[in-house]
């Protein structure tokens, strides 16, 4: 499925899926970091018919049971052969201490052995983010490691 990406200028970035009906669902990035849901009317595709605004932990949740789950099984049928391989979510909540800060401030490959392979953001996947991504509250970190890394790197995640 196309994702169509359009810049409001001044405004953010609109990105949107065409549904099979005709009708368009998006979400509106703005530049001081506000996330709006829209979705458009039948018959005029550029007009909303609903526009939701979102905290980034409601975007992060959003995202999580539309796209985190289906990211996470999709990895580990990938590694299903590599025994005491696993993938897991690991949410940035709004008192992280990463909240706001560059993903390679967590150092969670160095301190965990872990791998972070994706990030969810309001229903997008930024794949393979590099260490200056930074991470807000409502992200899901998609890491890959042993399970015992993977506790270890929920702790970094929620308490530094």
């Amino acid at each position: 499925m196309n994702v169509d990406v359009t810049p409001l200028p001044g405004i953010g970035v609109r990105k949107e899926i065409e549904l099979r009906g005709g009708r368009r669902v998006g979400v509106i990035t703005h530049r001081d970091g506000r996330i709006e849901l829209i979705l458009s009317r039948a018959d005029d595709p550029d007009a909303c018919l609903a526009e939701l605004p979102l905290t980034t932990e409601e975007a992060g949740a959003l995202a999580n049971l539309l796209g985190a789950p289906q990211l996470v099984n999709q990895l580990n049928d990938e590694h299903r052969d590599l025994p005491g391989i696993t993938t897991r979510k690991l949410p940035i909540r709004t008192n992280s201490p990463y909240d706001g800060r560059p993903l390679g401030d967590t150092a969670l490959r160095t301190r965990t052995q872990v791998s972070v392979v994706a990030v969810m953001r309001a229903g997008q996947v930024c794949p393979s983010p590099t260490p200056d991504f930074v991470l807000v509250a409502g992200d899901i970190v998609i890491a890959v490691g042993e399970a015992d890394k993977l506790d270890q790197a929920a702790d970094v995640l929620a308490r530094g």
